[in-house]
């Protein structure tokens, strides 16, 4: 699995984005600041430090790439998905095509319905805490924290690997990177919406 070419990362060197990650103590002690994110990546992958390799990609990715990676991820899931997360999925996949501000405060009341122990309501509140204001349209603005998608990205791609057979959740986890890296790389992108 290469993962040299990550046109989508912006960040020079690893420690550019692993610099204050909660990443595991052998995955700290790998982060060097001579590592481009693709190497850092490379090097988590063959210790199969796989959540440090997910929680730094999901860190490195621009957010909206972040939330589609997780997205495809979540729809490759063997376990049908309930209307309710069928819902968020799809609220989280039409922000990705379009980040609208009004796309964005849709997939909230998605995510709330189906629940963040879900990982299509992760999915779906990391699109509403992406950008924006966390507060009502008629109040001052509330800017959500700026790591909060990459966090929430995360969590629900280690939620999608435990949900059904966890004892598959490495090789889900590496599956999943496999998917992020094709996505870093700009193979694997949304539909762009018609033009209005």
């Amino acid at each position: 699995m290469s993962s040299g070419n990550l046109a989508k990362v912006e960040a020079k060197n690893a420690a550019e984005v692993g610099q204050g990650l909660p990443l595991s103590e052998t995955a700290q002690k790998l982060l060097r600041p001579d590592l481009t994110p693709g190497q850092y990546l490379a090097v988590l992958m063959e210790q199969r430090l796989y959540p440090d390799a997910i929680r730094f990609l999901a860190s490195a990715l621009p957010k909206r790439e972040a939330v589609w990676w997780a997205c495809g991820c979540i729809r490759a899931m063997p376990d049908p998905l309930d209307a309710p997360a069928a819902i968020a999925l799809q609220a989280a996949e039409k922000w990705a095509a379009d980040p609208s501000d009004e796309n964005r405060r849709a997939a909230m009341p998605a995510a709330e319905a189906v629940g963040l122990a879900h990982p299509a309501g992760c999915i779906a509140a990391a699109c509403f805490w992406s950008g924006g204001s966390l507060a009502p349209p008629d109040l001052p603005p509330v800017a959500p924290a700026a790591h909060l998608t990459a966090h929430v990205v995360t969590a629900s791609l280690l939620l999608a690997a435990v949900r059904a057979e966890p004892v598959q959740a490495p090789e889900k986890q590496r599956q999943f990177l496999k998917l992020g890296l094709d996505v870093a790389s700009g193979v694997n992108r949304w539909k762009e919406p018609a033009p209005k």
